[in-house]
């Protein structure tokens, strides 16, 4: 985890971020909807710092980081980086601005060309930023190797000669070519081994404390990101609806579905303190999505708060086929993520929680 103090104007400030996919049917493929993959996420990083992204499958963290990189258009919203739009960099002043920002792909079997060597592979962004060429990439491209825990020799051989850890290295030693300032981490160690885990995580974290780099680090796995980031997000269905430090957003939780999250987090405890949070039904559509808080179908506070409210308060809906009590105004209203009392930086989209 990074020691640099979080002041100062972040490195990237991502406001308001939107990214839908048109949903087209018929003869002449007309749009007859949209999935709203990322839907109004903010968020900022100093330099330095590891924000962790994290969230079920399928809500969006892995949009959001390609999005902002560009690999992927948005929307709308806009992602300042030092301060300027990067969505407006267009030629010659977005190739230059590229090498500050790489990504490690979770992936790392199809993130390599198998038909490239590790030389070639790590050296080609050297030599397409002009950066170095001939021996001189020879050598930058052998001490990155080192760097990442791999032997400078295996420069000449392919990606099927290497496990899945050692290709991660190649992966993250390839980001690393450029010596930018910010690296999207795409779900990078969750195809790997729960030991070749710990190992990628301590390389990440040297890297970054030795060069400085912020890290936007995506995971589904909760005891991960709790190790390696500064601060969390949460996600649901598109949106962030929690965000803090690590340390009190795993302490104290305020959302709902950050509760449900945590209490799945297994326990070495053969007596386990937490209560297990049953969620029921399925994710919503991100096609088309509940009114309201789009948690509020799977939320126990809803449901408990409900229990004590007033009638002309609660709401029923159906779940699954079996009818529920939930507060209307969690049925109607979408909750905005505000800061909660006496928790500075502590922000949760929800009604029920104070």
């Amino acid at each position: 985890m990074s020691q640099v103090p979080a002041n100062g104007r972040p490195l990237l400030e991502v406001d308001d971020l939107r990214t839908y996919f048109p949903v087209r049917r018929g003869v002449f493929l007309r749009t007859v909807g949209h999935v709203k993959a990322v839907d109004g996420v903010s968020f900022s990083i100093q330099p330095g710092r590891t924000l962790g992204l994290v969230g079920e499958s399928g809500c969006g963290k892995s949009t959001v980081g390609r999005t902002l990189l560009r690999l992927i258009p948005a929307t709308s919203g806009s992602v300042r980086y030092k301060g300027e739009d990067f969505f407006s960099y267009r030629g010659e002043e977005l190739r230059k601005l590229r090498r500050q920002m790489q990504i490690v792909f979770q992936d790392p079997v199809s993130s390599l060309n198998p038909r490239m060597t590790v030389g070639n592979i790590i050296g080609e962004p050297m030599q397409v930023h002009g950066l170095a060429s001939g021996s001189g990439r020879d050598e930058m491209v052998a001490g990155l190797l080192e760097r990442v825990g791999l032997d400078p020799a295996y420069v000449t051989r392919y990606p099927h000669e290497f496990s899945g850890g050692q290709r991660q290295r190649i992966g993250i030693a390839r980001a690393l070519a450029l010596n930018p300032n910010f690296i999207v981490c795409d779900e990078a160690v969750s195809a790997l081994d729960v030991s070749i885990q710990s190992q990628i995580l301590n390389l990440l974290g040297d890297l970054q404390k030795e060069r400085g780099i912020a890290y936007l680090f995506i995971a589904h796995n909760l005891a991960v990101v709790e190790h390696i980031s500064d601060d969390v997000a949460v996600m649901y269905l598109g949106r962030i609806v929690e965000q803090a430090s690590a340390r009190d957003l795993y302490s104290n939780p305020k959302h709902p579905y950050t509760m449900a999250l945590l209490s799945a987090v297994p326990e070495l405890n053969p007596r386990p303190r937490r209560r297990r949070i049953v969620l029921p039904g399925e994710v919503p559509s991100a096609v088309n999505p509940p009114g309201g808080c789009p948690f509020h179908p799977r939320c126990h506070l809803t449901r408990q708060a409900a229990s004590d409210a007033d009638a002309t308060e609660t709401a029923e809906i159906t779940v699954g086929g079996t009818k529920l009590r939930v507060l209307r105004r969690c049925a109607e209203e979408m909750p905005v993520l505000e800061q909660k009392q006496a928790e500075p930086g502590h922000c949760a989209a929800c009604w029920v929680t104070k």
